[in-house]
């Protein structure tokens, strides 16, 4: 069966989520996003744990079940430590296959470091140590280096990272199969890396509010199940992992490099050309996963891996009805119209993925049924996000460009 799978999310218990980060809010928003498959995130912190065990019943398959949504045992944990004479900070998703084995990683990390006061606990755990940990708990156990390109906090991150993930992970490089691209980066940019082509490239929300789950996720087609749905993703078959779903990676926090205090955001060629310095302020300027692909990379734009799984690029429902509505995501104007759109179609995912063109312009007003369409078609205007602010996604852009030059002229 086809299902949609977002691995990577954070619970109520975790630093700036919302408080509506429980069961109840993320089955119901997963359901209206088209999710048939949810990581529970933070299965280290005893209080999300304790509501997990109340609230999610086995399926025997290695997934846990409330209301006919399925969960997948996950956590995600910083690593801030030294190696090698050099500071490293990594964030690494951990997948389990029952509370037994959440049991005995707990009692393990407990001893190592405060696993209780964050849902995303900080342990002073060299990545492969931590690797090791798990690994030798069960061998059904999943470790997914996460968000891979984000510069302060990940495996190839410019400020924290390493350059191989051999570097990171030592001896238990040979047990890990996938990789998560993180928002600012999408398959296309990871494929540039030849060393990365044995591995699976999955994309999640990393949520921290129920309406964000799904904006990046992965499409199966196989059984609900955690042995299957891992070996999918170790043998990267293209028959059971159809393709990733996608930010646009402009649109991503940290995709060009930049100083956000003095809103100075470039392309790697600008900050080359600056020799990585902001000319506002002379500080040294936060490198993007853009440039830090260029750095690695050892083949051209546009090549793609046979091995390769596809992807869809996407814009949120909510933010192309921002748009045309010229107010804010939160408003009650984009809630009242996002959800007219659901009732009519069943499932976010359904409008902008699955629904035909005719089904589209006939069922939503045109100017965002237009909006709708030119997403799907990458017909879209982009200002790369830079050093923790998000791009933005223009759909009309060409159109109020064009407008303005209009009014420039005439005024002349």
């Amino acid at each position: 069966m086809e299902f949609v799978a977002d691995f990577h999310i954070h619970s109520k218990y975790s630093r700036a989520t919302s408080k509506r980060m429980d069961v109840e809010n993320l089955t119901q928003w997963a359901k209206i996003k088209g999710i048939s498959l949810l990581g529970t995130g933070d299965f280290t912190h005893h209080l999300w744990l304790e509501e997990l065990k109340g609230k999610l019943e086995s399926d025997n398959n290695g997934l846990f079940v409330y209301k006919d949504m399925r969960f997948i045992l996950t956590a995600e944990i910083s690593s801030i430590y030294s190696k090698n004479g050099r500071g490293h900070r990594i964030h690494n998703l951990i997948f389990a296959p029952s509370f037994k084995v959440v049991d005995k990683i707990n009692n393990i990390l407990g001893r190592l470091g405060n696993i209780t006061s964050d849902g995303r606990p900080i342990l002073g755990l060299d990545a492969e140590e931590l690797a090791r940990i798990v690994f030798d708990i069960s061998d059904e156990c999943v470790l997914v280096p996460g968000h891979i390109w984000t510069p302060w906090f990940s495996l190839f991150g410019s400020m924290s990272g390493f350059d191989t993930i051999e570097d990171c992970f030592g001896k238990q490089t040979s047990k890990i199969f996938a990789l998560e691209t993180g928002l600012s980066s999408d398959p296309a940019m990871n494929w540039r890396l030849s060393a990365l082509d044995k591995y699976a490239l999955i994309s999640n929300s990393d949520s921290h509010s129920p309406q964000k789950i799904g904006r990046e996720a992965n499409v199966f087609d196989c059984e609900l199940s955690y042995a299957v749905i891992m070996n999918a993703l170790k043998t990267k078959d293209k028959s059971k992992f159809l393709y990733t779903i996608e930010f646009f990676p402009e649109e991503g926090k940290y995709h060009y490099d930049g100083h956000r205090n003095c809103k100075v955001r470039f392309s790697p060629a600008q900050t080359k050309e600056h020799d990585n310095t902001c000319p506002k302020c002379g500080k040294s300027l936060t490198v993007g996963v853009l440039n830090r692909v260029d750095k690695l990379a050892d083949r051209p734009e546009g090549f793609v891996p046979e091995s390769s799984i596809p992807f869809k690029n996407l814009v949120p429902l909510d933010e192309i009805i921002s748009e045309v509505k010229g107010v804010g995501r939160g408003s009650k104007t984009v809630g009242h119209e996002y959800q007219s759109i659901i009732a009519k179609f069943g499932t976010e995912l359904d409008v902008l993925l699955k629904a035909s063109k005719e089904e589209v312009r006939r069922s939503i007003s045109p100017r965002i049924a237009e909006g709708i369409l030119r997403a799907r078609e990458g017909r879209v205007k982009l200002l790369a996000g830079y050093d923790g602010e998000y791009g933005v996604v223009s759909l009309f852009g060409d159109e109020e460009d064009k407008a303005k030059d209009d009014d420039q002229l005439s005024f002349f």
